[in-house]
C-alpha cells in the first residue's frame, strides 16, 4: 500500500485580531510548506513524540546517513520510514505505510488540534504527544482511502496558525482478507455473556504487532460504558468481557475496523458484519453444594431459594462460575455420552425436562423427580444440578442464555475457562489482562467518533 499527499497546503491565522507584526515574529513557520511533516510506520511508543532523527541530520545505526526520519521498533531498533513530501508539486509514495500515521511539527511550538477524516466523515482516532511535538493515530490507515487532515498549532508565544491537506492511500492488492465473525447471535442475554470474535485466518502470537492491530480494530462499546478488553483464546478466537459483569439493560455494540487495513505481509482486512446485543436483568444462581441449596437473585435481590442435589463422589459438579449456554424443554440423557458404560450400575438413559445447559460436555440444571428425597439433603447426581419439577420449570422460565450460575463450597474440579463453555469469569481481571496483546503497551484513550479536540494540558 502506498500513501501519497495531494492538494495545496492552506495556512491561515486562527485569530483574526492578530496584527501582521505579530505574525512576523512567530517562531512557528506555519506559512512555510515545511511546517509539518507526515510519516507512517510502526506505532509510536510512549507519551512523548516518536523517537526520530532530525531530517537531514540522521545518524541512526543502519540508516546509511540518509535524511529519512527513523522510529524505534519494539526492540529499540531504528526503522527507516519515508516521509510524505507536502509540496503539492511533488508526490512521494511511502514504501510501507502500514501502522500509524504521525504528524510532526518541524519547529519550536506545539500542536493544539489535529483532525484526520475520510470521505465518509469517519475520524482516524489519535492523540497528541505530551510535549505537543507530534500527533499519532491510535488506529491504522486504510488502503484505498482519501483522508483530509487539519492541524492547528501555536508558537512559543501562543500565536496560532493552521494547515490542511489531503492524504490518499493506494488500493490493497488482490488476495485473502481477514474478517471477524462476532457472536453470539443478536438478541437479549444475561450479564455474563462474553462477546466472541472468530477470525477468518489465524494471527500467530509471535506476530505481536499484527495482534495489537487486530485487537485494537475490534471495537466493543456499551451504554452504560464499562471497562473491558479482548483475550486471545487461540490464534483465531478472541473473547471480550468487562472487568465485572455487564450492567443490566445495557446495549453492546461490536464492530470491526479491519476493512482495508494492512495486517501483515500481503494480508489486508475485509468487511465484517457488526453485532448488537442487549442485556436483561442481572440474574445469578448461586449453588451451594455443601448446603444442597440454590439461591437465585435478580438485580441483587433473592427471588427464590431451591433445594437441590448435585454430583456425588466420582461425578462431582464442577466448581466455579458458568454462563448459561441454552435451554432445552426436553432432552434425552444417557450415561455413555459422559463415559459411563452400558450395563454398569451407574448407567442411565432417561428423558429430562426443563434442562438448562451449562457446559458442552453435558452439565445441566434440570428437573429430577426421581431424587426428591435427596434434594436439600445429599448429593446423588452424576454431575448435574437436580431439583423438583416445579422449581425446574420456574428456573427454566426465569433463566436466559448469558445468565450466571456460580457453584460454591463444592468438591469438584474447577470449571475450565474456554474449552467447555464460557468459564471466562473464573479468571481475575489481572489474569484476563494477560490474554490481551495490548496489556504490555501504552493504553490509549478510548476510540471515539467525535471530532478530535486533543489540546495537551499545559
Amino acid at each position: 500500500m502506498a500513501l501519497v499527499a495531494a492538494g495545496a497546503m492552506t495556512m491561515a491565522a486562527a485569530a483574526p485580531m492578530l496584527t501582521p507584526s505579530l505574525h512576523t515574529r512567530s517562531t512557528v513557520p506555519l506559512l512555510a510548506d515545511t511546517a509539518l511533516e507526515a510519516v507512517a510506520g510502526k506505532e509510536p511508543v510512549g507519551s512523548q513524540c516518536t523517537k526520530t532523527c532530525s531530517v537531514g541530520a540522521c545518524e541512526a545505526a543502519g540508516s546509511g546517513g540518509d535524511d529519512r526520519p527513523h522510529t524505534a521498533d519494539d526492540d529499540g531498533h531504528q526503522l527507516p520510514i519515508q516521509r510524505v513530501d507536502l509540496d503539492p508539486e511533488s508526490v512521494t509514495p511511502l514504501a510501507d505505510p502500514a501502522g500509524s500515521l504521525t504528524i510532526r511539527l518541524r519547529a519550536d511550538g506545539r500542536l493544539t488540534d489535529v483532525s484526520v477524516t475520510d470521505a465518509q466523515g469517519r475520524h482516524l482516532a489519535g492523540r497528541i504527544s505530551d510535549d505537543g511535538a507530534c500527533w499519532h493515530s491510535t488506529t491504522p490507515l486504510r488502503a484505498g482511502t482519501r483522508y483530509l487532515l487539519r492541524a492547528m498549532a501555536e508558537d512559543e508565544d501562543g500565536l496560532p496558525g493552521q494547515a490542511s491537506w489531503a492524504l490518499e492511500t493506494a488500493p490493497p492488492p488482490p488476495g485473502n482478507r481477514l474478517t471477524a465473525a462476532f457472536g453470539p447471535t443478536p438478541g437479549v442475554y444475561g450479564v455474563g455473556q462474553p462477546v466472541v470474535a472468530e477470525l477468518s485466518q489465524p494471527v500467530p502470537a509471535a506476530d505481536r504487532q499484527a495482534r495489537r492491530l487486530v485487537e485494537r480494530s475490534l471495537q466493543v462499546t456499551s451504554e452504560p460504558a464499562v471497562q473491558g478488553t479482548w483475550y486471545w483464546v487461540d490464534d483465531s478466537t478472541l473473547h471480550y468481557r468487562p472487568q465485572t459483569y455487564w450492567p443490566a439493560h445495557a446495549t453492546i455494540q461490536v464492530r470491526s475496523g479491519l476493512d482495508r487495513v494492512h495486517v501483515t505481509d500481503r494480508l489486508y482486512g475485509g468487511p465484517s458484519q457488526p453485532l448488537t446485543l442487549t442485556t436483561g436483568d442481572r440474574i445469578e444462581a448461586i449453588t451451594d453444594v455443601a448446603e444442597h441449596e440454590m439461591t437465585v437473585k435478580r438485580n441483587g435481590h433473592t427471588i427464590r431459594t431451591i433445594a437441590v442435589t448435585t454430583g456425588k463422589e466420582g461425578f462431582r459438579t464442577r466448581e466455579g462460575i458458568k454462563v448459561v449456554l441454552g435451554k432445552e424443554r426436553t432432552v434425552r440423557m444417557r450415561g455413555d455420552s459422559v463415559g459411563i458404560a452400558r450395563g454398569t450400575s451407574e448407567f442411565y438413559d432417561l428423558p429430562v425436562s426443563y434442562a438448562t445447559r451449562l457446559t458442552w460436555s453435558g452439565e445441566y440444571v434440570h428437573a429430577a423427580p426421581w431424587s426428591l428425597e435427596s434434594q436439600g439433603a445429599e448429593n446423588v447426581s452424576h454431575g448435574c444440578t437436580g431439583m423438583s419439577n416445579d422449581d425446574a420449570a420456574w428456573f427454566y422460565d426465569t433463566i436466559s442464555p448469558g445468565d450466571i450460575v456460580d457453584v460454591i463450597h463444592g468438591y469438584g474440579t474447577p470449571m475450565t475457562v474456554f474449552d467447555n463453555g464460557y468459564g471466562d469469569w473464573n479468571l481475575t481481571w489481572k489474569q484476563w489482562l494477560t490474554g490481551s496483546s495490548l496489556a504490555a503497551v501504552p493504553r490509549y484513550p478510548a476510540i471515539t467518533t467525535a471530532a478530535a479536540r486533543l489540546r495537551p494540558t499545559p
